[in-house]
């Protein structure tokens, strides 16, 4: 496990996945066995990977990668380090012969993450994307909808996501440094239309379309050493998608926004028959025969309440940790030698998207994504399959 020194790596991985599923009692798999994870930690940092390791009794931990992929016990690498090193590490476990489970994105660009889906492909191993948030509540209960047909033609998807993170001199940024910067794979878009591509894919349809605008609008914060810095990446990115079927999303993304919402993220989704509101755990849905009537008329005070028209979707079953649930398909597809749906293909998609918001932005225009044809030099079946 590269990267568990960091905060998604250490929290949603390391300690709600790998160690929950082991307290759990391991991965149960094809034919009534269990697999437990030992995991070996990798960082460059030994004062925190030793830190970590008295932490939770955790026996191994390294700062030779080199070595831990030579290694013949160890049988997958996961990746959550900053973008700009997880290129050539991946490669270097595929080369080695692991299976490998990453955060996405993949990669900093289209023809990097192209060229690792070839490499997996070719190589014969397992590779996985993180896609976390299909397995939130909110949106699994989302997706019972979608399935159930309440939505009737979907017409529309509005998403809003994001929050204030603090510039970091009066009061400590949430998020790290890096986030900030281009040159170390930095910015909103890169980060988080990857997120929208397989949201958006695997519950109304694949993108067919974008069109952009990408901003800097904190253009100075200061990093964990109280040093400023030049923010070279943008930190907020508005975009439409068109989908396949007519459906169209428009979907903003901000760490300078401050929230007034329910949730941190909320979707919502308005078709012929209902729509509904999902966030990351809650959902609120509205059937055709129960919409009001509304009337505009600005001369007159509003004192109907239009939230208490909807209906709350109920649970009807547990919810477990969707990172965790993730981990433990991946396990199955190594162990069982089952395919896993959201492999490295699926993760340069979520890169073309983000490429394509950002040259949207960049030449003020609509972009189409078979415009984004440069990694069809690279002549692979992962290439086409985009």
């Amino acid at each position: 496990m590269n990267g568990v020194t960091g905060r998604m790596g250490y929290r949603q991985h390391l300690v709600r996945s790998i160690l929950a599923i082991n307290e759990g009692g391991g991965v149960a798999v094809a034919g009534g066995g269990r697999v437990l994870l030992q995991p070996v930690l990798v960082g460059r940092s030994e004062s925190k990977l030793r830190e970590i390791c008295e932490r939770h009794a955790i026996k191994n931990w390294t700062t030779d990668l080199a070595g831990a992929l030579r290694d013949p016990d160890n049988h997958l690498y996961f990746d959550a380090q900053v973008t700009s090193a997880r290129v050539g590490a991946i490669t270097r476990a595929i080369e080695a012969g692991k299976h490998v489970y990453t955060e996405k994105p993949t990669a900093e660009t289209l023809a990097e993450a192209v060229e690792l889906a070839r490499l997996a492909g070719e190589s014969g191993v397992r590779h996985g994307v993180v896609q976390d948030k299909l397995f939130l509540p909110g949106l699994l209960k989302l997706r019972r909808l979608v399935d159930g047909g309440f939505f009737g033609r979907v017409l529309s998807v509005r998403g809003e996501f994001g929050y204030w993170v603090f510039e970091g001199d009066w009061q400590s940024a949430q998020r790290p440094s890096w986030n900030y910067r281009a040159e170390d794979g930095g910015g909103i878009a890169l980060d988080m239309f990857c997120h929208w591509s397989y949201v958006l894919e695997n519950l109304f349809g694949r993108v067919e379309a974008v069109t952009a605008r990408t901003v800097t609008h904190i253009a100075e914060r200061v990093d964990e050493d109280g040093r400023a810095y030049r923010a070279t990446a943008d930190d907020a990115a508005y975009g439409i998608f068109e989908l396949e079927a007519g459906v169209v999303a428009q979907i903003n993304s901000s760490w300078c926004v401050r929230v007034h919402r329910d949730e941190l993220v909320e979707f919502q989704v308005d078709g012929t028959h209902g729509s509904a509101v999902a966030g990351l755990r809650g959902c609120r849905i509205q059937h055709r025969a129960s919409t009001p009537k509304p009337v505009w008329n600005p001369d007159v005070p509003v004192t109907h309440s239009f939230r208490d028209d909807w209906q709350e979707v109920p649970d009807n079953e547990e919810f477990d940790n969707g990172f965790k649930v993730q981990w433990e398909m991946f396990v199955r597809a190594v162990v069982d030698g089952t395919p896993f749906p959201y492999d490295f293909t699926a993760g340069a998609r979520g890169v073309r998207l983000a490429e394509a918001g950002l040259r949207s932005s960049a030449e003020g225009r609509r972009v189409e994504l078979r415009e984004l044809r440069e990694f069809g030099e690279v002549r692979t079946a992962p290439a086409e399959a985009l």
